[in-house]
């Protein structure tokens, strides 16, 4: 094992402070009036808020908060789709076109998605640029979807955001045959903010798919594609290839599109698609990638190839193979934003990369949330994610024994995440989440029985009481036996769990 950050030899997250305060002498010119505007309104932000806010400690903020996600869940969820962006144009239309003040970045894939957005982000606003970050879903707090300079926005911009479109919202519902959906009013509350902080960039992950995505009204200089497995094969296809002409919808005429290593038959379509829109494209495993890992304690070490060089000894605080692919894809997806490798030839600042990923977090990816027994929360929820976490929970922790605590939704590959969970659970708790498209204890118990046998399967229909169950039977192997629990199956879950063991 390497040895922990803060040593002489790795760098200090807590360094990222200082350089902020230091003069700066030795940045490309061309960004001099960005970034002093940068600092201007950076400085007026105030303190970054945490990674996952908490309900507002104000009743009357608390209320309207509330009122605002009421008003928010009375329209079409998440899950139901028409296919277009009809809506979501027509909104931005009356809105006078926010998308189009800024340049972004688009995200899609499969898997990794959020966690390469918020690396993108870190190396962004690392280089003194204002951002603005879009992801979905949420694991605790809506207001988590929308994130400028690296932080949830309040809950006061959040309702303010939400007024001052909701005019606009009401008459674009009433020119449509449908009303806005749920993700269309946040995606247009994301475009607003952005443009009324203002920022220097967008980072923009899409909800689903990625041609008839919500997002896709805007044009991204850049295109990222994380890896491509199946999932929401009902709305996307059943295949990877199919599901791939989805995604390739966000490649746009002269972008640059970073492509992390695929399947064969999606590799093909998205290729075939940058061509048709004379795009640039970047291949991990070609034109960058990993090129050495390391375990380090609490997370990893790096060495990275990018577009325009090599980038050794980059501290990565988060667990597994998977996480260093996503770093090797948001740094190639930064280098690209900044004309590395095309009008610029010389790589990024080491030092300022280094700084960026020593302090990138991801609530709800492998996040250890509580020690003796170790609980660890990660949102995988189809078989693609778990097995990447299965492997990276093997190399990362040493347990003896590991109690999984598992809540899915009832549209998702249940027995194939089961499957891929089943080698490295000596049981499995079964439980439901709050939501109204969560499996059923009982339907999933009678899966995981299929896949684990009756003796290693207990169902707890509440997860306070899976939560316990789970602790209980990992602390069967004593204090310092190396007993552990995972939670697992749905971003959901995993967001309550977080709440129910103190984490916001």
């Amino acid at each position: 094992m390497s040895e922990a950050p803060g040593t002489s030899d790795t760098p200090d997250p807590l360094d990222a402070f200082e350089e902020l305060i230091e003069t700066e002498t030795d940045r490309d010119p061309d960004l001099a009036v960005i970034e002093a505007g940068s600092r201007t309104l950076r400085t007026q932000g105030g303190p970054p808020q945490p990674d996952v806010p908490s309900r507002p400690e104000d009743p009357e903020l608390d209320r309207a908060l509330r009122e605002v996600e009421t008003e928010l869940a009375a329209r079409w969820g998440e899950t139901k789709l028409e296919p277009s962006v009809d809506r979501i144009a027509a909104l931005m239309d009356v809105l006078g076109e926010p998308q189009r003040a800024y340049p972004s970045i688009h995200i899609t894939g499969t898997n990794g998605k959020t966690s390469t957005a918020r690396m993108i982000e870190a190396l962004l606003g690392a280089f003194d640029l204002r951002t603005g970050r879009y992801t979905s879903p949420h694991v605790q707090s809506v207001t988590e979807r929308i994130s400028l300079d690296g932080a949830p926005v309040s809950a006061e911009r959040f309702i303010e955001t939400y007024q001052d479109i909701k005019p606009y919202v009401d008459m674009v519902d009433t020119s449509q045959e449908y009303r806005l959906s749920f993700f269309e009013v946040l995606t247009g509350m994301a475009y607003a903010a952005f443009a009324d902080a203002p920022v220097d960039v967008a980072v923009v992950e899409v909800g689903m798919g990625g041609t008839w995505d919500a997002t896709n009204v805007i044009d991204g200089d850049v295109a990222v594609i994380t890896p491509i497995g199946l999932d929401h094969t009902d709305r996307l296809g059943g295949t990877t290839g199919e599901i791939a002409a989805e995604k390739a919808g966000i490649i746009k005429p002269d972008s640059t599109v970073i492509m992390a290593q695929q399947p064969v038959d999606a590799a093909q379509v998205l290729l075939k698609k940058a061509v048709e829109e004379n795009a640039t494209v970047a291949r991990e495993g070609l034109e960058f990638g990993v090129v050495d890992r390391q375990v380090a304690v609490g997370g990893q070490l790096l060495t990275l190839r990018g577009v325009g060089g090599e980038y050794p000894d980059l501290y990565l605080p988060l667990y597994g193979a998977h996480q260093a692919h996503n770093a090797a894809v948001a740094l190639a997806a930064v280098e690209a934003f900044f004309g590395v490798g095309a009008e610029r030839p010389e790589p990024l600042d080491i030092d300022t990369v280094r700084k960026a990923f020593a302090t990138v977090t991801s609530p709800g990816r492998l996040e250890v949330v509580r020690s003796s027994p170790t609980v660890v929360l990660d949102a995988a929820h189809n078989p693609a994610g778990a097995v990447v976490t299965a492997e990276a929970v093997q190399e990362a922790f040493d347990f003896s024994r590991l109690i999984g605590v598992v809540g899915a939704s009832a549209d998702k590959n249940v027995r194939g995440v089961l499957e891929a969970f089943e080698p490295i659970f000596a049981e499995v708790v079964v439980t439901q989440n709050s939501s109204h498209r969560a499996m059923s204890a009982d339907e999933l118990a009678a899966i995981a029985v299929e896949v684990f046998g009756e003796d290693r399967v207990q169902v707890e229909p509440r997860l306070p009481e899976a939560l316990e169950a789970a602790i209980t039977l990992a602390e069967e192997e004593g204090e310092f036996a190396g007993g552990g629990v995972l939670v697992t199956g749905s971003v959901i879950t995993v967001g309550e769990a977080r709440l129910l063991l103190g984490k916001g």
